[in-house]
């Protein structure tokens, strides 16, 4: 229970911070609110691991250089523990006896400490994020560490509270009989692990889409498996490694948690997640993983969260200044490879009205258009926005979409100052007509934007709902100073299942969102089954034994 006394604070403040859904994170996402000497001593631990195995004593039968590479184009050369999945499977569940039995407040003061230990190595984590997904460092540091943490924080936060409904320890039941003396029975109640839990985590966010399973998972009482994709490992070996030491020290077997490398060549996962000991399977990414997942996984319990086609519906504007910096930023971070990021652009073709006066479509597209390019005007300034391309397939995919419609901006490949190999490609703008839906309703996860000419908000609103419900969403964003607009944008996102958001012209960006206030998802469209995080999302993890004792 040491843990759990050293940070139960931390666990109060996270579930008054779920139910209250005001700001608060536990920890800091700004590089400059840490020591002077964690930033050297971070990339120094970050190139300490390079040309090198990365040790882990788990059962294994060898080493593997599994898929990984740096999209900036820095030699990795790590290896990783190669373990069959009957290897995997059998030290799981022999882990299971002890961590599965553990009380909720031993399980989540594990978790905790894991997290805090992962805070206290955050700018090696960011140097690892960003060279094996091809993330800018400042955005690597935040997603791959802080904001990943308060992810996965949330979840713990949920899981607990989830656990914690039942009474610690034995009750007494009692049930009038009359005259006759009452009937009574002590009953208490267990938390059983699902099963083994299998973490199925994507190329280019693997710890902020990673950690809010796993740790779900973990504070439940299921061993968990972490499977990489075999192009970004290093970031979830770390976790597995801090994982693995915590647990350890705690008392409990440290094959509670797991690494699973493999190869694009020698694939496991297909094996891993049939496996009749599995009980839990997260995944984040591609489509067509998913879709699989979905239809052909029956035994365990599938948390989903894949790629889809994010819209952004402009109808008015007091000015349009402050629009144009906003979606200059949040169309171009990270090359639109976040799950989050928007794609089409829906505008009148009339254009629309901009502080009592209609703005055609032309100068619409124009002022965007100008805002990105001067956004990218400068490499170094271009680089630490748009990072790398994590995909391969990029060159076709622009080529692709620019066959597609009316070309607004080229892409161009940026020389980065830093990184000279990487591929840094700026945004394709395409135009196209609304009824050209084959080109646009489909989700490019890539550096492609469209701007959709409609006949009018209505059929905006209609091709978006149309969108999230046959593709999937994760975010729409709305432009108007019309009431009866927004009620019809809020009414559509509700029947498309998807989060919409409003007038955003600041420093906030649709692309991102806030744990213990937002959700990540909706799990109502076909992006995903899963919300990041609510009580559906832990609540399956476990079930309730009950134990009743005659009094």
């Amino acid at each position: 229970m040491e843990h759990f006394e050293k940070h139960e604070d931390t666990l109060k403040h996270a579930i008054a911070a779920i139910g209250s859904r005001k700001y608060w994170s536990a920890y800091p996402d700004s590089p400059r609110a840490y020591s002077d000497e964690e930033p050297a001593a971070g990339e120094e631990a970050f190139q300490a691991q390079l040309g090198r195995p990365f040790e882990l004593d788990q059962p294994q039968s060898g080493m593997t250089g599994g898929g990984e590479y740096s999209p900036y184009g820095v030699e990795l050369g790590v290896t990783y523990p190669k373990s069959s999945v009957d290897q995997l499977m059998s030290a799981a569940r022999t882990a299971t006896a002890t961590w599965g039995k553990a009380s909720p407040q031993e399980r989540a003061g594990v978790c905790l400490e894991i997290l805090d230990r992962l805070r206290q190595n955050s700018f090696e984590m960011a140097h690892a994020v960003m060279q094996t997904t091809g993330q800018p460092f400042l955005m690597a540091f935040q997603t791959g560490g802080p904001h990943a943490l308060d992810r996965g924080l949330e979840a713990i936060a949920y899981a607990y509270a989830e656990m914690t409904k039942l009474p610690a320890g034995e009750t007494r039941w009692e049930k009038p009989q009359g005259k006759r003396d009452p009937l009574q029975i002590d009953k208490k109640w267990l938390i059983r692990p699902r099963g083994v839990a299998v973490a199925l985590c994507s190329s280019t966010s693997p710890t902020l889409d990673g950690y809010p399973g796993i740790f779900a998972s973990l504070v439940t009482g299921n061993p968990v498996i972490v499977k990489p994709h075999p192009g970004t490992i290093l970031p979830l070996a770390i976790f597995v490694d801090t994982a693995r030491t915590a647990i350890a020290e705690a008392g409990f077997d440290p094959n509670t948690v797991l690494l699973a490398v493999d190869t694009p060549e020698d694939p496991i996962t297909e094996e891993l997640v049939m496996h009749p000991a599995v009980g839990i399977i997260d995944y984040t990414g591609s489509s067509d993983g998913g879709d699989r997942l979905e239809r052909d996984v029956t035994s365990a319990l599938v948390f989903i969260e894949k790629s889809g086609v994010n819209s952004i519906v402009l109808d008015s504007a007091p000015d349009l200044k402050g629009i144009f910096r906003n979606l200059s930023v949040s169309l171009t971070m990270y090359s639109g490879q976040m799950r989050t990021a928007p794609q089409n652009v829906y505008i009148p073709a009339a254009g629309i009205e901009v502080d009592g006066e209609q703005v055609p479509f032309g100068d619409i597209a124009r002022g965007l258009v100008g805002a990105i390019e001067s956004l990218l005007s400068d490499d170094q300034r271009a680089g630490d926005v748009l990072g790398a391309i994590k995909g391969s397939d990029v060159a076709d995919l622009i080529a692709d979409a620019a066959a597609s419609g009316q070309v607004l901006l080229e892409s161009r490949r940026v020389n980065h100052p830093t990184f000279p190999a990487a591929e840094v490609r700026t945004p394709l703008i395409v135009k196209v007509d609304a009824d050209y839906q084959r080109a646009y309703m489909r989700p490019m996860s890539g550096p492609v934007i469209y701007l959709i000419a409609t006949a009018d908000t209505e059929e905006s609103l209609d091709l978006a709902r149309k969108s999230a419900i046959e593709q999937g969403a994760v975010t729409w964003l709305v432009y108007t100073t019309n009431e009866e607009v927004k009620d019809q944008a809020v009414d559509a996102a509700v029947e498309a299942g998807v989060s919409v958001a409003f007038n955003l012209a600041g420093g906030l960006y649709v692309n991102e969102s806030a744990a213990f206030s937002d959700f990540n998802g909706t799990g109502a469209n076909p992006s995903g089954n899963a919300t990041v995080t609510d009580p559906a999302f832990v609540a399956g993890r476990f079930r309730v034994i009950g134990v009743r004792s005659s009094a």
